[in-house]
C-alpha cells in the first residue's frame, strides 16, 4: 500500500487481489473516490467489504494491485469503541498530540453532533445513538481527507437511525471528506450517496451515480428504481415484487 495525498481522490484502488490461502476474497477490484464525494458499498456477507476497509485502513494487505490512500483518514465502525475510564471529551481527542485547547477543540466537535452539554460525562452514562455521535465527532475532529463508515448505523434503533443518518449527510457536506460507507441496507446507500458500488464475486459489479437531489427522503418513483435495481444486481428480488431493503 502507497500512502499520499492522491490529489483530488481519496481513495484509488487499482487492480487489487485478496486471498486467504486458495481463496480469492477481491479479485482484480478497481475503484475511486473523490474528495468530498460520498460513496457507498453494497455487497452480500462474505463479499469482502470489510476486507476491503480493512485494506484502506491497513490492516491487511494486498496479494497484488496498488492502493493510494490519504495519510489522515478515520472510521466509525458498528460500535462506539469509547473507552469507558475517560470521560466524553478525552475520547473525542484520544490518539491526538496532548496540546493546550484539546477540551475546548474537544467540546466544538461535540457542539456539531449535538452533545456539547456531556462533554464531562461518562460514556456508560450515554445512549447507543449519543456514543455513536460522539464517535463521529470523534472521527471528524481530526478533519480527515478520508471518513470510513462500517455500518455505523446498524445496531441503532429505527427512528435513531434516521436522526443519525441525517447527521452524517450533513456533517460529511460541512467537513467535505471522501466517505466510503459500508452497508447492508440498500435504502441507506441511496438516502446518503453520491455513488454507489455493488461488490459481487470480488469485484465490483455495479457503479451508479445517484443523481437525485438534497436533503433526500425514502420512497418516491426515482428512488425506487434506484432501490430496484440495486436490489437486482444483488440478486435480492426484482422491481416486480415487494422485498426487504436489507440484504
Amino acid at each position: 500500500m502507497t500512502i499520499t495525498s492522491v490529489d483530488t481522490r481519496a481513495v484509488v484502488v487499482s487492480g487489487i487481489t485478496k486471498e486467504f490461502g486458495s481463496r480469492p476474497v477481491l479479485s482484480d477490484l478497481s475503484l475511486t473516490v473523490d474528495r468530498g464525494e460520498f460513496v457507498a458499498l453494497l455487497g452480500a456477507s462474505g463479499s469482502g467489504k470489510t476486507t476491503l476497509l480493512r485494506i484502506l485502513l491497513g490492516l491487511e494487505g494486498t496479494s497484488s494491485g496498488e492502493v493510494l490512500v490519504p495519510q489522515v483518514r478515520t472510521t466509525v465502525f458498528q460500535e462506539s469503541r469509547l473507552v469507558a475510564s475517560m470521560r466524553v471529551w478525552r475520547n473525542v481527542v484520544i490518539g491526538q498530540p496532548r496540546k493546550l485547547g484539546a477540551r475546548d477543540q474537544a467540546v466544538r466537535a461535540l457542539r456539531e453532533v449535538g452533545l456539547e452539554a456531556h462533554a464531562d460525562a461518562w460514556p456508560g452514562t450515554l445512549s447507543g445513538g449519543e456514543a455513536q455521535r460522539v464517535a463521529l465527532a470523534r472521527a471528524l475532529v481530526r478533519e480527515p481527507q478520508l471518513l470510513l463508515l462500517d455500518e455505523p448505523f446498524a445496531a441503532l434503533d429505527a427512528l435513531t437511525r434516521l436522526k443519525m443518518q441525517a447527521l452524517v449527510a450533513e456533517l460529511c457536506a460541512r467537513h467535505r471528506p471522501g466517505v466510503l460507507l459500508v452497508t447492508h441496507d440498500v435504502e441507506e446507500a441511496v438516502l446518503l450517496a453520491d455513488r454507489v458500488f455493488v461488490l459481487k464475486e470480488g469485484q465490483i459489479s455495479l457503479n451508479l451515480a445517484v443523481e437525485l437531489p438534497r436533503p433526500r427522503r425514502v420512497g418516491g418513483p426515482e428512488f425506487d428504481a434506484l432501490r430496484d435495481r440495486f436490489l437486482e444486481e444483488l440478486g435480492v428480488g426484482s422491481p416486480d415484487r415487494p422485498v426487504s431493503p436489507d440484504v
